[in-house]
């Protein structure tokens, strides 16, 4: 029990100075003053008027950090702790309850965030709840022995995985030890008159059993020795997921390509069967195997060809197409991601595509048998790494297309989500609001993209309220994005033939698409008043026309000329219009044409 490890924490002469009130008396209040001053006095609180002396930013991290990490606190009882706080800090003078009470105040909101929050859970709070709920009493080590057992099996809440646990409590087990481990330092060096808060007694048995002996009073007691013990299959710990090895590395190429584990990646439609934990690890082990010498110069590469068929919406992709751009060959951009068929029925050793079908997966028309037969080698030692991760029956390899199987597509998004990666399902992303996914898609291969929003209009019954918003939403993204014409690409994913034409006749005052709805409706044979587009949008709507870096440079300024010619006031009037509604893309686009911005 802590009571019995931490000592001098000041509580009995706490409760004293309540006189017998009706909160010295509540069961609730006297275990959170427990708590409460046992954690400050951890913290390096001033215990010198013989209690831990309850300090703003002391308190500030007890409540939005330490609580949420260690306690385990009934429903009903979240509001004795900042009780705590401010019956503690009126126990000194000098204004302390006043400056107390304002950062309870301040942090109120974001306490009861972090203690209900799935994220922060930790085996010990999420078993002390599931302990509670099947009627333990938390305070009965025999009880907790005789009731753990019928929660095996019990499901994590939504969201959270078995690996997050895992992480955060390794986490809260060695902060807490650190902060035990400098509690006992402190009183050594600088013996406090109130007496020590750990005797020698206690640390002998070293510091990890003094933190499970209060995890056990502050979650539910003699739990660490089960989730120790026999049941320890209940709690695993960091050996119990190796492939967490696969997610960093996961993780990794995230960051090289957009720098933010926040930025979503397009949704997958996970499978409903298979154990993503058993299949990760056995995707770690053949990439591990990969990355072996006889598997060079493409084994290496096993953890960026996952992460590159999950971020094309798990598409398959071609293995020639692929070995070309390892090659340093040069790749149509606009081909980059395009799917490719899967054969059906395609099976054996490696075969090279047909000149012709090279040409049309690489966008480059001189190729010939010489350069298939180059192509050749680089092609069949990444159709035989491709074949190892088909070996896992999470990777599929036909011909010369390879992607993620349904079961593949699920373990690859557990092990992003497991590292916080942003990897929706289909049906979170079509939660989403317009905003939210067409800042998202913009940054996505057109393919699962124009998924993606058409899923969004039809989980919406393809209204025209539903068009109305997703079309706003393009011009409120614009703005703020870094690439405005990707966000302004995303019209021409859509359906418009099937758009209701209130919604588009409702955009054509949009200064980003109202010309893109202008073009739409025309484009269905109906009437459009042109002269409620405004210069903005029609200025971005012929930026976007234009020949962006590919093309001879002569072909590429005749266009733009084409363009000016038929703009009012000639090309300064074009240019300015275009440098105003988006300075980023028109620099790229006319400044390779000698073409200046004003």
């Amino acid at each position: 029990m802590a009571e019995t490890v931490l000592t001098n924490t000041g509580l009995d002469r706490f409760l004293a100075r309540l006189d017998g009130g009706a909160e010295a008396r509540d069961p609730a209040f006297r275990r959170a003053a427990e708590v409460v001053l046992g954690l400050l006095a951890l913290r390096g609180a001033d215990r010198g008027s013989g209690m831990p002396e309850p300090g703003p930013a002391l308190v500030r991290r007890l409540l939005v950090e330490d609580l949420p990490a260690f306690v385990y606190v009934p429903p009903g009882e979240l509001a004795a702790y900042p009780a705590v706080l401010e019956a503690l800090a009126g126990c000194f003078d000098g204004g302390l309850r006043e400056r107390v009470a304002a950062v309870v105040g301040e942090n109120a909101g974001d306490f009861e965030r972090a203690m209900g929050d799935p994220g922060n859970l930790t085996w010990y709070r999420w078993y002390a709840s599931l302990l509670r709920t099947v009627g333990a009493d938390l305070g009965d080590a025999e009880d907790v022995r005789r009731r753990i057992g019928a929660l095996d099996g019990a499901p994590l809440p939504d969201g959270v995985l078995r690996a997050d646990l895992m992480g955060r409590t390794a986490l809260a087990d060695t902060v807490l030890a650190e902060a035990v481990a400098r509690a006992y330092v402190r009183d050594a060096e600088r013996p406090p008159a109130a007496g020590p808060l750990l005797t020698d007694h206690a640390v002998a048995a070293g510091v990890g059993r003094v933190a499970a002996a209060l995890l056990d009073r502050w979650t539910a007691a003699g739990l660490a020795e089960q989730l120790t013990g026999a049941y320890a299959h209940f709690a695993p710990g960091p050996d119990d997921f190796p492939h967490l090895v696969l997610a960093d590395a996961l993780l990794d190429e995230h960051m090289d390509y957009h720098g933010d584990p926040g930025i979503a990646l397009p949704p997958s439609r996970p499978a409903g069967d298979g154990d993503p934990e058993r299949d990760a690890d056995a995707l770690l082990a053949a990439v591990e195997e990969l990355a072996e010498e006889e598997y060079e110069p493409y084994g290496g590469e096993a953890p960026h060809l996952l992460y590159a068929l999950y971020q094309r919406g798990c598409a398959a992709d071609s293995i020639a197409r692929r070995a070309a751009e390892y090659e340093d060959w040069t790749v149509d951009p606009a081909l980059e991601d395009v799917p490719v068929t899967v054969p059906e029925g395609v099976t054996g050793a490696y075969v090279i595509p047909p000149v012709p079908e090279l040409v049309r997966l690489l966008g480059s028309a001189g190729l010939g048998e010489d350069d298939r037969a180059r192509l050749e080698g680089p092609a069949r030692e990444l159709a035989a790494v491709a074949d190892r991760l088909a070996a896992t029956g999470l990777v599929l390899r036909a011909g010369d297309a390879f992607g993620l199987t349904p079961r593949g597509a699920a373990t690859v998004r557990y092990l992003l989500r497991v590292r916080g990666i942003a990897a929706p399902t289909a049906a979170e992303a079509t939660a989403w609001s317009a905003r939210e996914l067409v800042a998202a898609a913009a940054r996505w291969p057109q393919a699962p993209a124009a998924h993606a929003l058409a899923d969004w209009l039809h989980a919406r019954g393809d209204t025209a309220g539903a068009w109305s918003e997703l079309l706003a939403a393009f011009g409120a993204v614009h703005p703020h994005a870094a690439e405005g014409a990707d966000v302004r690409a995303l019209f021409g994913l859509l359906d418009t033939a099937t758009a209701p034409p209130g919604a588009l006749r409702g955009a054509l005052r949009d200064p980003v698409t109202g010309a893109y709805a202008l073009h739409a409706l025309r484009a269905r044979g109906e009437e459009a008043d042109a002269v409620q587009v405004p210069v903005s949008a029609r200025a971005l709507f012929v930026l976007d026309r234009l020949p962006g870096k590919k093309g001879p440079l002569e072909s590429r300024r005749a266009a733009f000329d084409a363009a000016a010619a038929d703009w009012p006031g000639g090309s300064a009037a074009l240019v300015r219009a275009m440098a105003e509604a988006d300075p980023h893309g028109a620099g790229r686009v006319l400044g390779p044409l000698g073409i200046s911005l004003p």
